[in-house]
């Protein structure tokens, strides 16, 4: 006889207090989710249900506008025919965003600034006076020069236009014709014989037979060749100065040390002595006034 007989079966081992409780517990768990899926599945279902419901109802029609059918429309002028405040402000607006080019292609500042800018180049200083200085100074001198074109533009069509007396096409055209006699007085007859080629144009008769898109390129080519030669006139002095003490520097052996060190303080004096900036003024103005 083996020892499992006569020991019998082995008996089993009684459930202590946590072990039923175990067990009760995942009881709980598994009838709480069958009634979470149960209430899931009634939920789904009811809206499957209404879905179709929903869908045959059909937009609401919209709401026709409130009105008597009057049309939107802007008006321009004001009281008694004056332009309205917000136009003068557009103009004014765009004015301001091409009034840069306005100022390089038909005033006297291109000239000036090209001028001054050869000046400096010609002492030899690379940042003195600074850029900001000489636009600065060639601004001013342009707006004493075309102070009295200005002041035509401002009589004969930006003070009519604001009064309401002309139209903006004709306080236009009356405005350029004092900017369109000082662009002819200085633009030469080659430069607007050549700008007309290139666009194939006819021959212009007479002064108001000249288009402005041909007098601008041409009056700014005849400033660039008057601010040149201008520039020119002003280096020789300073390259004499530059020569003679290169030509000193090689006699005393003296190789290695830059002509442009030792000349410099001897063009700063002879630029002072001589009111170099007086005298540079003095031409661009007297260029224009008929004084230079």
């Amino acid at each position: 006889m083996t020892h499992a007989g006569l020991l019998g079966a082995a008996p089993r081992p009684a459930l202590t207090g946590a072990a039923r409780t175990g067990t009760v517990g995942s009881g709980t768990r598994r009838v709480a989710l069958a009634l979470a899926l149960a209430l899931l599945f009634v939920v789904l279902l009811q809206v499957v249900l209404a879905a179709p419901a929903h869908a045959t109802v059909g937009p609401t029609p919209p709401t026709p506008p409130a009105g008597d059918g009057a049309e939107v429309s802007v008006s321009i002028n004001g009281i008694n025919g004056t332009p309205s405040s917000s136009v003068v402000v557009l103009l004014g607006i765009t004015l301001l965003s091409v009034a840069p080019s306005l100022l390089l292609l038909t005033t006297s500042f291109t000239k000036i600034l090209v001028v001054l800018s050869l000046t400096r180049n010609a002492l030899g200083l690379q940042g003195v006076p600074p850029n900001q200085v000489l636009a600065g100074i060639a601004l001013f001198l342009s707006l004493f020069v075309m102070a009295p074109v200005i002041g035509a533009v401002n009589d004969l069509g930006v003070q009519p236009y604001l009064d309401g007396s002309l139209t903006f096409t004709d306080a236009v055209e009356a405005g350029q014709v004092p900017l369109r006699e000082f662009m002819l007085s200085h633009t030469r007859q080659e430069d607007l014989a050549l700008l007309t080629r290139a666009a194939d144009q006819p021959d212009p008769q007479t002064h108001a037979d000249v288009s402005f898109s041909v007098l601008a390129p041409a009056f700014l080519l005849s400033e660039l060749r008057a601010a040149f030669i201008m520039g020119f006139v002003i280096f020789v002095p300073f390259l004499v100065i530059d020569l003679v003490v290169s030509a000193a520097l090689m006699a005393m052996g003296m190789m290695m040390l830059p002509p442009t060190m030792v000349s410099l303080p001897f063009k700063l004096l002879l630029f002072v002595l001589v009111d170099g900036w007086g005298l540079v003024v003095t031409a661009l103005v007297g260029s224009y006034t008929g004084g230079g």
